[in-house]
């Protein structure tokens, strides 16, 4: 028999989903007959698993332990530790640079992204132990694609976790980003146009009409300096699909520089050769939060800008001599 205490991270969601996050290999039907035949109780009362756990609660297990540690699987993998940007954080979340190349979550179950490094962060600095993964996991809110750098946000506590992803999802924080972008863009826009992913190639096809099976999509792009070969833009992004800005500017005419999905070969293989730049020159640079309280306070108004990488800076510079003074001033 095992009785488990609710902690802050665990309050506020169903009885079955905090099971589910404690017994990960144990199938949702295990649940529910455990439930009613009272091996699982909440507060030495029967539940039905619907209830909504609070600080203080208690769960009880009548399960041997053979069957405890078979529904527990393997364990929590090791959180690997390197040095992070850490831009902002509190007690509730934290804002982490993300260098490009590195991976935001994983795709594979081998990969170690920047999620699996936060937690080993947090790990470290004693903000979180063993016994706190056994049911709540901290993580990333949002995705950069592996070769975008920039400005990630996290969640250190379930409400920090749950209040971040709710201001992504209701779009009230502006996020704006930094592109190099092949040709010359002399007037400020607002892209709209639809989408639609190709899940098997992991590729998206923009269009400026509607077609079966796309969704709108809409950019806001300023240019900041420009040459005949080269723009330097400012995005804001209104949704946010999948690789949105790398194919809808690309759909317009203007590629990001460095993109090898959607790009020109012979501008990367430039880049590439001249600068040693191996990535797209897209960089998630600034949020602007609103009003905000809860979890959130201690971001309320404020501005999170995420410094640009020495390579995108030296080879913006270099295509683009005009450009010093704003990559420097955004």
């Amino acid at each position: 028999m095992r009785e488990i205490t609710i902690g802050s991270n665990e309050a506020g969601q169903r009885l079955t989903k905090f099971l589910a996050k404690y017994l990960p290999e144990a199938p949702e039907s295990f649940f529910y007959k455990m439930l009613r035949k009272k091996n699982i109780v909440l507060n030495k009362k029967r539940a039905d698993g619907s209830e909504k756990l609070t600080e203080g609660d208690i769960v009880s297990l009548f399960l041997s332990d053979e069957t405890v540690e078979k529904f527990r699987g393997n364990g929590h993998p090791a959180y690997p530790v390197t040095d992070l940007t850490v831009l902002w954080e509190d007690s509730q979340v934290c804002i982490l640079l993300k260098p490009a190349g590195m991976l935001s979550q994983k795709a594979e179950a081998s990969d170690v992204s920047l999620n699996e490094y936060f937690i080993g962060r947090m790990l470290s600095r004693g903000e979180l132990n063993e016994r706190d993964l056994e049911s709540f996991t901290p993580g990333i809110c949002n995705r950069l694609d592996r070769n975008t750098s920039g400005l990630v946000f996290a969640g250190k506590t379930l409400a920090g976790l749950q209040q971040m992803n709710e201001l992504l999802r209701s779009r009230r924080m502006q996020k704006y980003y930094l592109a190099l972008v092949c040709g010359r863009i002399s007037e400020p826009a607002v892209l709209r146009g639809w989408l639609k992913k190709d899940a098997k190639t992991n590729q998206v096809t923009v269009r400026a009409e509607a077609f079966p099976g796309a969704s709108p999509i809409e950019t806001r792009c300023e240019p900041l300096c420009s040459s005949e070969e080269f723009t330097l833009v400012r995005l804001e992004l209104v949704t946010g699909r999948t690789h949105q800005l790398r194919a809808h500017l690309a759909s317009i005419g203007h590629p990001i520089a460095g993109d090898r999905k959607y790009g020109r070969y012979a501008v990367n293989e430039r880049i590439l050769k001249e600068y040693g730049m191996r990535y797209q020159m897209l960089h998630a640079h600034q949020a602007v939060f609103p009003e905000l309280s809860g979890a959130l306070a201690g971001l309320s108004g404020r501005t999170v800008t995420a410094p640009l990488p020495e390579t995108f800076s030296r080879t913006a510079e270099g295509l683009l001599p005009s450009c010093k003074k704003h990559l420097g001033a955004h």
